[in-house]
């Protein structure tokens, strides 16, 4: 049944018909699916920042603010902050600029990052794969404070980035639609790499983006769920030691910690 699966997955793989699930998520009637869809996917409606009925579409819902300070950033200011609510479905150091073990595949940095003279940056680094579900807040932001030296679309498919995704399609994560952006911190680079996936309409950076950008601000969101690949630069990071693949983890909590160069 796995190759039929793959081919289905091969075949919805096509940006529209993801553009026709995002038309109809940001049309007005879609408001009516929102309560089902909160219920179905044991979404914490009064975390949003407005109340339910005041969401004028799915999508308007579905990329909501939370209230102000359910989200408290680790006190440390040395830490590196997870840019997402999430689950780490693969994380570990970066060898020889290859990452791992992804769910039973390998990547490497250049091919994620579409051949980037900055790949040299991460050859030795550190990474995080972390899975955003449809239940889970859907806005990213920046992991540490820093500037945005670099940004780039890479256009791709819109494999699913789950478990079976993950593991049954090749190497979804360097084939998918990515947005990447570079932020130089006072100890080196970071890049964050948000991952397109079946259904999601687009990936938006939020408006006006500054150039230098604070601990925990706005960086972008996903339109539906998908994946956050994060990279350090070689020999900056040191990884929490509870942290492991299958941890849970919230936005504004510590990673692990940023050392100097």
């Amino acid at each position: 049944m796995k190759p039929l699966f793959r081919l289905l997955t091969e075949l919805s793989s096509r940006k529209w018909i993801s553009r026709i699930t995002g038309a109809f998520a940001k049309s007005e009637i879609s408001r009516l699916l929102i309560p089902q869809f909160a219920k179905s996917y044991g979404i914490r409606i009064d975390d949003a920042e407005k109340a339910i009925a005041e969401y004028r579409t799915l999508n308007e819902f579905f990329t909501r603010r939370l209230k102000p300070g359910l989200r408290p950033f680790d006190a440390d200011p040395g830490s590196l902050l997870s840019p997402v609510d999430s689950l780490i479905t693969g994380m570990g150091p970066i060898k020889a600029g290859t990452m791992l073990g992804i769910k039973g595949q390998d990547y490497t940095v250049e091919e994620l990052l579409n051949r980037s003279p900055r790949t040299v940056n991460y050859r030795n680094g550190f990474y995080f794969v972390l899975y955003l579900s449809p239940t889970d807040y859907h806005r990213i932001h920046s992991p540490a404070s820093g500037t945005i030296v670099e940004k780039e679309h890479v256009k791709g498919k819109v494999y699913p980035v789950n478990d079976f995704g993950l593991r049954q399609m090749k190497r979804v994560l360097s084939r998918n639609e990515r947005l990447i952006t570079y932020i130089d911190h006072e100890h080196g680079e970071i890049a964050v790499v948000k991952v397109g996936a079946m259904n999601v309409s687009s990936i938006k950076y939020v408006e006006p983006l500054p150039d230098r950008i604070g601990r925990g601000d706005d960086l972008a969101y996903f339109e539906f769920g998908s994946t956050v690949v994060l990279l350090t630069e070689n020999g900056i990071f040191e990884p929490r030691g509870d942290l492991s693949v299958g941890s849970k983890v919230k936005m504004g909590e510590a990673l692990g910690k940023l050392l100097g160069k």
